[in-house]
């Protein structure tokens, strides 16, 4: 029995995803089109800023909001159901049934929140194993909108930041497994007595008040992870800040030559992130995404004092194995790093 109702989550989700911005059928087929030829003009810029090589790129999948809920709940049914179901084995068929329930209406409520945020994304983890580069035209639409920008520029930038992704996965053939195995081992960890399911539970519960009042206090996430947890939790958020900065980084380094706005565009973009709404930031707080947008600043920050210390060959021995990937810590000081992985390189 599934730890996870998919089908549940996927229904609901579905039906909680609002409409994006209204067009016409030739407009939206305009977007579409667009979208995907400049995912592929920017392969070779990307290419040649990273020094990394994926070989050529398949075309990028433009997708509405539904659908790229729907590619999400596969993609963590691959990666979540080795693991979920040993945890319900041996236990009673009517509580995994209704955990299980819930569990489908959780996800369900997240991604369709997320699916309205989200602009793009390479999805590593598919059912058939081979990655491949999502598109959200109505959020890019919607964006570019709201803060009033060059639609082909915006397009662009966005597409130069995805393809960086789809450059780190098939460019560095572990790192798919490496943070796979991040995640397995963070579930393998999850509380087993009911003390402790009890305890995890109280925490939850209090996390989300403290974030309904807007006062200090850990998120969800936080709260529902015990210390052997966050200390595993710690390694995927230094991995995800690297990638998520090394993309940012890239977009803007790449941007002044192909992306004549792009100045304009990163300070829009950045206000947007920095001034959610009431609901917002409430299910920023909940959700732990307070972290993902820190992430995108402090791996920026890395990659950036990196390069400029040891330059492009000497950041990109971050590739080399897990053992060459930053710390947390380390990605709060990339004096830190490059000390130890790149020295020999420093003045």
């Amino acid at each position: 029995m599934d730890a996870v109702d998919w089908d549940l989550a996927s229904s609901v989700g579905r039906r909680l995803c609002p409409d994006g911005p209204r067009t016409t059928a030739g407009a939206a087929q305009s977007v579409v089109g667009e979208l995907r030829a400049l995912a592929r003009f920017a392969v070779d810029p990307v290419r040649e800023r990273t020094g990394l090589d994926a070989g050529d790129a398949p075309g990028a999948v433009v997708v509405d909001r539904p659908t790229w809920l729907d590619s999400n709940i596969k993609g963590f049914r691959t990666v979540l159901d080795p693991v979920l179901r040993q945890a319900v084995v041996g236990q009673p068929a009517a509580l995994t049934a209704v955990s299980a329930r819930v569990a489908g209406l959780q996800m369900a409520g997240v991604l369709a929140f997320a699916s309205t945020k989200v602009l793009g994304q390479y999805e590593a983890f598919t059912p058939s194993g081979e990655g491949r580069l999502l598109l959200v035209a109505p959020n890019i639409v919607a964006a570019e909108q709201q803060l009033g920008l060059s639609p082909r520029d915006f397009r662009l930038w966005v597409c130069l930041h995805e393809e960086t992704h789809r450059v780190q996965f098939g460019a560095v053939p572990w790192l798919s497994d490496y943070m796979t195995g991040l995640i397995h081992q963070f579930l393998d960890l999850a509380p087993t007595s009911p003390a402790e399911t009890l305890d995890r539970f109280r925490a939850v519960l209090g996390a989300l008040v403290a974030a309904i009042r807007n006062t200090d206090g850990p998120s969800m996430v936080d709260a529902a992870s015990s210390p052997a947890q966050r200390r595993v939790f710690d390694q995927v958020t230094a991995l995800m800040s690297l990638l998520e900065g090394h993309a940012d980084y890239v977009m803007d380094a790449v941007g002044p030559e192909i992306v004549p706005t792009v100045a304009v565009i990163r300070s829009r973009f950045e206000r947007r992130r920095e001034q959610p709404s009431a609901v917002d930031g409430v299910m920023r707080r909940i959700l732990g995404l307070d972290v993902k947008l820190r992430q995108y600043s402090d791996g920026r920050r890395f990659v950036t004092e990196v390069t400029d210390a040891v330059g492009r060959d000497g950041f990109n021995r971050v590739w080399g194995a897990p053992e060459m990937l930053p710390t947390r810590a380390e990605i709060l000081n990339p004096t830190a790093w490059t000390r130890r992985v790149a020295g020999d390189l420093l003045p």
